[in-house]
Formats: structure tokens, sequence, C-alpha cells
């Protein structure tokens, strides 16, 4: 998880999708960059939608914003290289994610994120 830049924020990483770019492959960039870590999809997670007022523009302006979250298996990474939005990343175990995210529809990823983890864990068995 992240803090973003002068927030006391626990989040997920997040990004833009730049022209000609994939999600899959815009989750995986945004997550290196803002975590310093890699990895592989496993699956999308779902896709939430929110709004809020960015208030250091003038005038404030009110942003919309559609996000789809994957689920990504770690390969490789440094959490020491994350970029200059983030002040903080940690690798929390996933209860600990959970209570600690700040935003409740990301609580709702990290739990869907808990499941398919746990399914692949303990396949059922026929």
């Amino acid at each position: 998880m992240i803090q973003p830049r002068d927030r006391k924020a626990w989040a997920l990483p997040k990004g833009l999708i730049e022209r000609g770019e994939a999600p899959e492959t815009a989750a995986q960039r945004e997550t290196r960059e803002e975590t310093g870590l890699s990895g592989t999809i496993v699956t999308k997670l779902d896709t939430i939608k929110y709004s809020y007022v960015a208030k250091w523009e003038k005038p404030a302006t009110r942003v919309f914003k559609i996000v789809t979250f994957y689920l990504l298996e770690f390969t490789d990474g440094d959490p020491s290289k994350h970029d200059r939005e983030v002040d903080r990343v940690e690798w929390f175990p996933i209860d600990q994610a959970i209570s600690n995210a700040s935003y409740p529809q990301e609580k709702t990823i990290l739990r869907r994120a808990k499941e398919l983890i746990s399914a692949r864990r303990d396949p059922v068995q026929p």
C-alpha cells in the first residue's frame, strides 16, 4: 500500500492510462512507479467510480474517476524505489491491509483480493 505525498491515507496504487496503453499494462506500470515493485497480472478485481474536489485547483474542481484494479503476483522490486508522488510504501498482510485502507471502496477491493488469494491456495477438489 502507499501513502500518497503529503497525505496520511493508506491507498492502493493507481494512475492514468497513457495513450495506446492497455489497462493491464497501466496497472503494472503504475504499481511499479508508485511502489517500486513489479508483478504479473493474475486477474481483474473490480472497477470503482468516485469523485472528489481538487481544492488545489483555482477554482476548485470536481474530478470524476473510474479506476480498475487488478490482482498482481509479486515478481521483484524494491519499495525504496517508489516515485516522488508517494511518501511511503508498506507491504501488509491482507487483513492488516484491509484494516489500514483509508477508503471504503478500496477495503472492498482488498476483501475481493483476499477471497481470490484464498481460492488459489485452497482450490476446491471435485
